[in-house]
């Protein structure tokens, strides 16, 4: 039976072990762990995603009081997901979330649980040195086979693999949020990645209930590469005075059919996110017009107006 393994800062880590010519659902183990408070985060529900659809979950953390939180708020994601599925079946309903509540478990002891591992996918802050870090300790204690792969949404997944021993057992896999909805996860291919490497990603996403892409290692991979340029237009154009915030967000939603405006959808994700891609981009190409700063995104993110988040952004929120 194979088990997993993770990492650890201020965001989840998640870490998957699978086996191919077994059946997924008894053979896989996923876990996380952090260091710092714990945030109900995408991170988490992408373990709770895992345990529903039948694998095992080892969530990996520093404390028992973290994880405790952790288990907690998939509970309670967990429930909401059972009260619409098991609307008329409320004993159903209840079943589910205790059938996958006792598919997780927990652990403080990374190494103990990464030894063993098929497959892990770290989910922690986007920085290189840390992710880095992260991966070269892992290496130590992985298996020979054990597959890596970052969630990286902005860093090169080339700089991250280069850590490691096993550049060819290294690639992206991006989940997107909220992930129990979203179906998109963009499996990214270094030119080190083996072919079986790659396989193996695509078949993981799809026992997930996902619908796997494939990309090159290019900045941004493909949704954020089309995604961010689009979002960082539409605060030019209210920087400039061109538009209201609300009326680019209306436009946008009634004359392109997009569920969210830009500014709805920035303040969702976090307008420190935005900003660290943005000025990463600008870094490595610091003459392209797209990856410009922003003075207004500069300026609410330096106040710590994050977004939703943080109760306040483009817009206010309650």
């Amino acid at each position: 039976m194979c088990r997993t393994a993770l990492g650890v800062t201020t965001l989840q880590d998640l870490g998957v072990c699978w086996r191919k010519e077994h059946d997924p659902a008894e053979m896989l183990r996923v876990g996380r762990a952090e260091l710092g408070g714990w945030k109900p985060s995408w991170e988490a529900i992408v373990k709770e995603v895992a345990a529903a659809t039948g694998h095992t979950v080892v969530l990996v953390d520093q404390t028992e009081d973290i994880l405790a939180k952790s288990k907690k708020g998939i509970e309670e994601s967990l429930r909401k997901v059972a009260k619409k599925k098991f609307a008329e079946n409320l004993k159903a309903g209840d079943e589910f979330v205790e059938k996958t509540l006792s598919t997780i478990a927990t652990s403080t002891d990374a190494a103990s649980v990464v030894h063993s591992t098929d497959l892990v996918v770290e989910a922690i802050v986007e920085n290189l040195k840390v992710k880095n870090e992260l991966f070269k300790r892992l290496d130590k204690f992985a298996a020979e086979h054990t597959i890596f792969a970052s969630n990286t949404s902005s860093l090169q997944i080339t700089s991250i693999a280069n850590a490691t021993t096993r550049q060819d057992r290294f690639a992206g896999l991006h989940f997107f949020n909220p992930v129990p909805v979203m179906k998109l996860v963009e499996v990214i291919k270094t030119p080190m990645t083996s072919q079986k490497t790659f396989e193996s990603l695509v078949d993981f996403s799809k026992a997930l209930g996902k619908h796997p892409v494939s990309c090159k290692d290019t900045p941004g991979f493909i949704v954020n590469r089309l995604l961010v340029p689009y979002l960082m237009e539409a605060i030019r154009l209210y920087e400039r005075g061109d538009a209201s915030k609300e009326d680019i967000d209306t436009a946008m939603k009634l004359g392109a059919g997009y569920p969210m405006g830009p500014f709805e959808l920035l303040d969702y994700v976090g307008l420190d996110t935005t900003k660290f891609i943005v000025d990463g981009w600008h870094e490595m190409d610091a003459e392209n017009p797209l990856h410009q700063p922003s003075p207004s995104l500069n300026k609410l993110v330096a106040e710590n107006k994050f977004g939703k988040k943080t109760g306040e952004g483009f817009y206010k929120y309650k």
